[in-house]
């Protein structure tokens, strides 16, 4: 189709989309009227706002849009990608028109997958640059730049930011401005480069380079499981993890003992703060590199899987001025994540907000934020301190990990300031006994904590294949089901795997959440030194929901499986 017959199209009178998606039975009529007068205060599209609010999928929007263009719809994971023709374009114009060719048609003719193939301007300038007529077709964002980084993935361009120095230091192994320039590189360089490149096209959050007897091992963690990615020769290993001590500024001679650095990076126009910790074993050093994507922290509640009661519960006691706020949960549940979100709706320029962290995973504008330094003598309890005599009214601490900053942070609660920290407990009611173990009074933890939040995270069914199934009786028996849903045939979803999900049957995270507020009758229990049991049932009995109960919820919803909350919630 070259760019005048699309134009054509465009200027015909077109079915409007809400029509189309009516007439297929997508929507109703008042689904359609509701999301009109929505859009009247948001300059989103239509189909933009009906995925959003989960009424569409972008399969069945893009479907929609293809009937109403007249175009193809095409779904790349299940199309073979020609890397020959994909490579007609440079990566950068790639991702700048959302644009990625599929194949050859015939000897003039390039299928196209676009995400906007209505833009007549990135059509022209595709069929210039590749000398091919463009037959355009849609294709999700999600399939379209991720068959980019794909077939990019070599080539990508992972900039380091390297001062003078670093340049001096790494004189043996230069780093290029952009590895698509990189034709020159060692071998080693663009190996690592395009590691890390993978890691931050599939998400994940740590990369582990694990020295075996005979091979170098790669893992990735991805939504919190491990996948072993690559092996690589033993002949290699020693290059690529000095490679990587060099680049987190790492002394490279220095085997023996563990160390930690940091690197900068821009990854695909992304900043990119990655964490470098090493670690001696027998067949040499491990590396566990985490990945901290600081474009894409979620800074607002409603995006973490709170449900309505439960982040009510929650608001509740944030709002309040002062008192003790505590998030619990192993490592890796996310914690962090839901603070920063918490002090993302309270900040705001009439509140001083100080923290104390280690390690500042994502910088926030408009709150004070400081590091730990243990060898300089700034710990969790000196930094505490020196925040108080700092005038704030809202205080984060990182962790609350032994008895001196545990009663600063009490005492600051019971002293007119907010204060939100995090602790390691199995569940909220368990918080408060943990407190009392370290050596807290009860009687102040009572008066101090107003709200235990319990979390953990579980992998989300990936929309595109996750399988319907009916479970039997018995099955939700043991799974915890309340008994309302017993024998009502109710249809519940399991993992499956596609391509689209790296064949695992999840795509992504949410959270699962457990909210207990402290009420008057778990005061006097905490006071008595009662178990974390007995403050259960009290709390189950003024509302609160386990975190069992929370992630059934969103087993009945589809949104993950019995499986995965099995495996998150013991």
């Amino acid at each position: 189709m070259n760019p005048s017959e699309l134009s054509a199209r465009k200027t015909r009178k077109l079915q409007p989309i809400g029509e189309i998606l009516v007439g297929k039975g997508l929507i109703t009529r008042d689904q359609l009227n509701a999301v009109l007068e929505k859009q009247k205060d948001t300059p989103k599209r239509l189909g933009e706002i009906l995925v959003e609010d989960g009424i569409l999928s972008q399969d069945q929007l893009n479907h929609a849009l293809a009937e109403r263009l007249g175009v193809e719809h095409i779904g790349l994971t299940e199309h073979d990608v020609d890397s020959l023709a994909a490579n007609m374009i440079p990566e950068k114009l790639a991702r700048r028109y959302g644009a990625i060719p599929v194949r050859f048609l015939d000897e003039n003719t390039l299928l196209m997958a676009m995400v906007d193939p209505t833009n007549v301007f990135a059509i022209d300038d595709l069929r210039m640059m590749t000398g091919y007529d463009i037959k355009p077709a849609i294709a999700s964002a999600e399939d379209v730049f991720g068959q980019i980084s794909k077939i990019h993935r070599l080539g990508d361009s992972v900039d380091e930011e390297v001062s003078a120095e670093e340049e001096e230091l790494i004189a043996d192994t230069p780093v290029s401005a952009d590895i698509r320039e990189a034709a020159s590189e060692a071998p080693i360089v663009k190996l690592v480069n395009s590691i890390i490149s993978q890691g931050v096209d599939d998400g994940a959050s740590d990369l582990h380079f694990e020295p075996q007897e005979k091979e170098l091992v790669i893992r990735f963690r991805i939504d919190g499981v491990l996948h072993e990615i690559m092996s690589i020769p033993k002949r290699m290993q020693s290059g690529v993890l000095s490679r990587i001590k060099v680049m987190s500024d790492l002394d490279i001679a220095e085997r023996r003992i563990p160390q930690d650095g940091r690197i900068g990076l821009t990854v695909g126009g992304k900043p990119i703060d990655v964490r470098v910790a090493s670690m001696p074993t027998v067949y040499g050093e491990k590396i566990v590199m985490r990945l901290l994507d600081k474009s894409s922290v979620m800074l607002n509640l409603t995006d973490l899987g709170f449900s309505q009661k439960a982040l009510s519960r929650y608001e509740t006691a944030f709002r309040k001025p002062y008192g003790a706020l505590l998030v619990t949960g192993p490592t890796g549940s996310g914690k962090s994540t839901t603070l920063y979100a918490t002090l993302n709706v309270l900040n705001s320029r009439e509140k001083n907000i100080i923290t104390v962290e280690d390690p500042v995973e994502y910088r926030l504008g408009g709150i004070n934020q400081t590091q730990i330094n243990t060898k300089a003598g700034l710990t969790f309890a000196s930094g505490l301190r020196a925040i108080l005599r700092s005038d704030p009214d809202i205080v984060m601490v990182g962790e609350v990990r032994d008895k001196e900053t545990a009663q600063i942070a009490i005492e600051s609660a019971l002293t007119g300031h907010l204060v939100l920290s995090t602790l390691h407990t199995n569940d909220a009611p368990g918080a408060l006994s943990r407190l009392s173990e370290m050596g807290i009074e009860p009687f102040l933890t009572a008066s101090a904590i107003e709200c235990v939040l319990a979390q953990r995270l579980a992998r989300k069914l990936c929309t595109h294949c996750k399988e319907p199934f009916q479970p039997s009786d018995e099955a939700l028996r043991q799974g915890g089901f309340p008994q309302e849903v017993m024998g009502r045939g109710i249809t519940l979803y399991r993992a499956k795997g596609c391509p689209r999900c790296n064949n695992t049957g999840y795509k992504g995270r949410l959270g699962i959440y457990e909210v207990m507020l402290v009420s008057e009758a778990i005061e006097r229990l905490t006071v008595e030194r009662k178990s974390a049991d007995e403050i259960s049932r009290v709390a189950q009995a003024e509302g609160m929901v386990t975190l069992k109960e929370d992630g059934i919820q969103k087993v009945l919803k589809g949104e993950t499986s019995v499986e995965e909350i099995a495996r998150v919630i013991v």
